[in-house]
């Protein structure tokens, strides 16, 4: 793995300010009510929560947007939103982070939310805040005349973070990445169900094996083997050019047509893994957008999910915790 590290320190030290990266796809706001169970409420058989601690966070696509400003990337976002109390925390949490907010449509649907009461490092409940029919019409039009706008600005990458809640529609695909492809920019996708038919075309798609599974005609085992014969089943049958699958203790693997680079992961204490699939598309898009080689770009975003698996909750990587991880790395190859 020492090769794949080359270069790495210098770009992630002084070359991510220089990347431009799009994000389009489902934000949501991720709320954590963090209390203290003492006794069981008279009121109903349920524990009583006294709450300590709150903290708001970008989900969804908008933690994709999230890892990258704290990688130094700069950053654009298209995704819609509502005209709400929600939609306005997102907002204040992308202005927060350097993340421009001019490609947030606002609709009249809610704005996605996430709210999760922790007692100790146990999930006990999620109260979801959401519509999920396909964002159509004049909605669909604004989303893509404001990623067409960053296309055209020079963004290096485009990421589409799929989550399921309405945005990421077959038609805005197509628009998308035809309009990416006319600029040279390599398309990202993080994808979402069995339907990936709306992903043709892109250059590389991020499943874990979960996901990967949805689109085989039968399971697939967590093998390098296995895991190749399934990646280029499933870009032959979508027209997906390459894939960056990643594969929990197994680490991560890139399938090309002819090609297949297997990079394992480190042998840690895992607290939670939601959110290391954003990181993971984060790192690579910016990798790309860098003009860092594919390999070299899934080694930095398998290093980076490392730092998010370890921590609870949404978690972004920053910058100095990527360039710890890779001073790690150094370490222990030398």
């Amino acid at each position: 793995m020492k090769d794949l590290r080359n270069g790495l320190v210098e770009f992630v030290t002084h070359g991510t300010e220089k990347c431009h990266v799009l994000v389009v796809g489902d934000v949501m706001l991720d709320q954590y009510y963090y209390g203290e169970v003492t006794r069981i409420s008279p009121e109903a058989p349920v524990p009583i929560t006294r709450v300590v601690k709150t903290k708001e966070t970008l989900g969804g696509a908008a933690n994709v947007a999230h890892n990258l400003a704290l990688l130094g990337c700069q950053t654009d976002v298209a995704a819609c939103i509502g005209a709400d109390h929600h939609g306005g925390r997102l907002r204040a949490l992308f202005d927060k982070r350097g993340i421009a907010i001019h490609g947030l449509v606002v609709t009249g649907a809610p704005t996605t939310t996430k709210l999760r009461v922790i007692g100790g490092h146990q999930q006990m409940m999620r109260l979801d805040f959401e519509e999920t029919e396909p964002v159509v019409g004049e909605d669909e039009e604004r989303v893509f005349m404001v990623a067409q706008a960053s296309i055209a600005e020079g963004a290096g990458a485009l990421v589409l973070s799929d989550y399921g809640k309405g945005i990421v529609t077959p038609q805005l695909c197509a628009q998308l990445i035809e309009a990416a492809h006319r600029r040279g920019i390599p398309v990202v996708v993080d994808p979402k169900g069995g339907d990936w038919e709306k992903y043709r075309g892109a250059d590389y798609i991020t499943p874990n094996l979960k996901e990967l599974n949805t689109v085989q005609v039968a399971p697939v085992k967590n093998v390098d083997e296995d895991v190749e014969r399934a990646a280029r089943y499933a870009m032959n049958r979508f027209g997906i050019h390459a894939m960056v699958a990643t594969r929990s203790e197994c680490g991560l693997s890139l399938v090309t047509e002819t090609t297949a680079v297997h990079i394992p992961t480190k042998a840690q204490e895992v607290f939670d893994v939601s959110g290391a699939g954003d990181t993971v598309i984060a790192a690579f898009a910016l990798a790309l957008a860098g003009g860092i080689a594919p390999e070299r770009g899934a080694y930095l975003a398998n290093l980076a999910a490392s730092v998010v698996v370890a921590k609870v909750g949404t978690y972004a990587v920053s910058k100095e915790e990527l360039l710890a991880a890779l001073e790690r790395e150094g370490k222990d190859e030398s």
